[in-house]
């Protein structure tokens, strides 16, 4: 019976109710060895999750080596919980290795599960995990589905980092479209997590488990298709930031901190792609509420792709180049190597006599014409510098007007220059840190990212709050500056900015016991600091003492705040 289903380790992953640990290890994906799960209640090693009926005898004790239909050999239990178990078997038929579902047929979602596992098997869409038996045979119901060798779950990429924006959109748009054409049938999941999401090595994304694990662990849902969005929200949102959107850690992952509530991905780490971090708050449930803009939510998976597909198509980064080495000349090509030696007794060819001025006439006379060459040179020379000095003195004789220090030909203006930012760091005089793992958005490039501090109730000036809040520029060397550009995310009465020379990244001094290189005041959303003097340094500290009243958007409430978009310094 050709259906999909769960891989071995998903169906045992708690993260939605209580974290696994509480129970046993996890395994992982289909075909990727793992920790097993082991319970010591006997009763859940027999697999006897629910109440059992009078009469019934007692399912056989499974074991390696046991045989279900004299066909599938049960080889490594990978998961044994809540009344069900999941093992990795051999299908001695056709030769091949097969995941297996067992619980007892008097279990009290056997029936569900039988059920979901014959609905699931008549989709036939091979972006999920086919399942290929659901029998009810000698007291107990199984459901045989695909073994993946290849495949690599969500959760083991996510170990060792994010994902690349190419592969997290391709992950979210494959998994998006097979849970559209799966409800269009009927048929939800309601247990999509980072464990039931795999990436096989042609780099296909497939989903284990649909409706089956539900089945087996009793879940249930009032708005299934707004559960599996939400879902797939969570699935990118781990993906962008290798964190989950939720105060609690689940499937390996460290969660948000507590009482910060549900925070955008570019919020949470730098550099992530502003239209998936999006697209992300619009399926999590959160009433739609974006970085940038209000988007209405999407509670469907159609409505995801639908949104998906009306962005600008991520395309995958280009192959590196590498350049092939340097060709190497070696004494081979001077030599014989490569050519066929002559035959015994073949006549040899009877090399070229040297041309003629290979001679030793012919390097005489190489010789007198080099010399005859450079003695005109040296002559040519002698006669142009001296008409130059001859020319220099007339101009000088014929000059009638003096000079006067007024005279502003002579006192040309320095082109200006940008300065490369080559790090940044952010500068706590006192108390906590504003956004220090932001900083790098202020020198990106692009003016829609940005630093920004935390929201005061008193202002313009921070002071006694904090002295002030700024960031520490690197900017490879000593350089002399002539003026920054600061650009604002918000205008208002009013932001001023102080920009000092210290000593490194992390000052060794005060702020009192910096050199202060220029101060601007301004109400605008851009600002420029003119140096009062010439000075070179490497490190600048663009130091902010006043900020104005600013309104509540999707990051804080209304108060005195303020963000740097970008700082760029000239010389």
């Amino acid at each position: 019976m050709a259906e999909r289903s769960t891989a071995a380790v998903d169906v045992a992953d708690n993260s939605g109710d209580e974290p696994l640990t509480a129970k046993a290890d996890q395994s992982t994906a289909d075909g990727v060895a793992q920790k097993r799960e082991r319970d010591t209640e006997s009763e859940e090693a027999q697999g006897s999750g629910g109440t059992e009926r009078p009469g019934k005898a007692s399912p056989p004790e499974l074991h390696s080596g046991h045989k279900l239909a004299r066909r599938y050999r049960l080889e490594e239990c990978v998961t044994r919980l809540d009344g069900f178990s999941s093992w990795r078997a051999v299908d001695e038929k056709l030769r091949r290795a097969v995941g297996v579902h067992l619980l007892p047929a008097d279990h009290s979602r056997a029936r569900s599960v039988l059920a979901a596992a014959r609905s699931s098997a008549l989709l036939g869409d091979p972006r999920f995990v086919q399942v290929l038996d659901a029998v009810e045979e000698n007291d107990l119901v199984y459901v045989v589905h695909e073994w993946l060798p290849d495949a690599t779950e969500l959760t083991t990429r996510l170990a060792a980092g994010p994902l690349e924006v190419h592969d997290a959109y391709q992950m979210v748009s494959q998994v998006s479209q097979a849970m559209a054409a799966a409800h269009r049938e009927g048929l939800a999941h309601l247990r999509l997590t980072p464990g039931a999401v795999l990436r096989t090595s042609s780099g296909q994304w497939r989903i284990r488990g649909l409706a089956v694990n539900a089945a087996l662990r009793g879940i249930s849902s009032d708005t299934p298709q707004r559960t599996d969005t939400e879902a797939i929200g969570a699935l990118l949102y781990a993906a962008l930031t290798q964190r989950w959107p939720y105060d609690t850690d689940a499937y390996g992952l460290s969660g948000l901190p507590k009482g910060v509530g549900l925070i955008a991905p570019d919020q949470v780490r730098a550099g992530v792609h502003r239209g998936l971090s999006e697209l992300t708050m619009r399926a999590l449930a959160n009433d739609g509420a974006t970085a940038s803009r209000h988007e209405t939510p999407c509670t469907t998976p159609e409505e995801l792709v639908k949104a998906i597909n009306e962005m600008p198509r991520i395309r995958p980064p280009e192959p590196a180049f590498t350049a092939p080495p340097e060709y190497q000349r070696t004494s081979y090509q001077q030599g014989t190597y490569g050519r066929q030696a002559p035959r015994p007794g073949a006549t040899q060819p009877i090399p070229a006599p040297p041309s003629p001025l290979q001679s030793r006439t012919g390097k005489a006379l190489k010789w007198a014409v080099s010399a005859l060459l450079i003695a005109a040179l040296g002559l040519g020379s002698w006669q142009l510098a001296d008409a130059l000095m001859d020319q220099g003195k007339s101009e000088d004789t014929n000059q009638t007007q003096p000079t006067d220090g007024n005279d502003k030909s002579s006192d040309k203006a320095k082109p200006v220059e940008p300065i490369t930012i080559k790090g940044a760091q952010e500068y706590v005089a006192s108390g906590e840190a504003q956004a220090a793992g932001d900083v790098g958005l202020t020198y990106d490039g692009d003016s829609t990212t940005f630093w920004r501090t935390k929201k005061y109730n008193e202002g313009p000036k921070l002071a006694p709050y904090k002295p002030g809040v700024g960031i520490v520029y690197d900017l490879g060397s000593a350089q002399e500056i002539s003026a920054a550009s600061i650009g604002l995310r918000y205008p208002g009465d009013h932001t001023t900015i102080h920009l000092y020379s210290t000593d490194s990244l992390s000052p060794s001094t005060s702020v009192e016991g910096m050199t202060e290189i220029g101060t601007v005041t301004t109400s605008g959303t851009t600002a420029k600091v003119t140096a009062t003097k010439s000075m070179k340094t490497r490190y600048v500290l663009l130091w902010i003492t006043d900020v104005p009243s600013a309104p509540a958007d999707g990051y804080s409430s209304a108060g005195y705040k303020q963000a740097i978009t970008d700082v760029k310094f000239t010389g």
